[in-house]
Parts: C-alpha cells; structure tokens; sequence
C-alpha cells in the first residue's frame, strides 16, 4: 500500500501477503496502520474489492473513497469484448 503525505511524497506504507483479499484482509491491514500511528486519512483510491469501502470506513470513517481510474478503464474493455 502506498500513501502520499500532505507535503506531496509518497510513502510506502505496507508490504503484506495474504492468502485472499477479503474484507476481513483488509480489516486487519488497515487496523495495523492505525495501531502503527496513521491518524488521518483524506482519499482511499482502490479497485473495486467487495467489502473494501465497508472496511475502510470501519477503521477510518473520513476519507473520500474512489475507484481507481486504471481498474475502471480495464472493466470497460473487457465488458466490451463480449
């Protein structure tokens, strides 16, 4: 995960591996961010993983939360092949 602070350098976050990327992955990512410090969240750019809004806003109720532009464009052409 990569994050990009008010002053404009981008950070990484986290490196993690999971077996699955389900909510309750999520969860756990994000809740080991908050317990390492992060306060503030202002802007969630991210797939479309079902469940990740629910737990974005279970952990940091602020942010805007978008769908990434890349994911978007490569759901629409694929769609269109069909």
């Amino acid at each position: 995960m990569q994050g990009i602070t008010a002053e404009g350098y981008k950070e990484i976050l986290s490196i993690t591996v999971g077996a699955s990327e389900s909510s309750k992955f999520w969860m756990g990512m994000l809740n080991d961010l908050k317990k390492r410090g992060m306060q503030n969240v202002l802007f969630f750019c991210a797939d479309g993983l079902p469940d990740f809004r629910e737990a974005i806003r279970a952990v940091f109720p602020q942010p805007q939360i978008q769908r990434c532009v890349i994911h978007m464009l490569h759901n629409s052409s694929t769609l269109s092949n069909i």
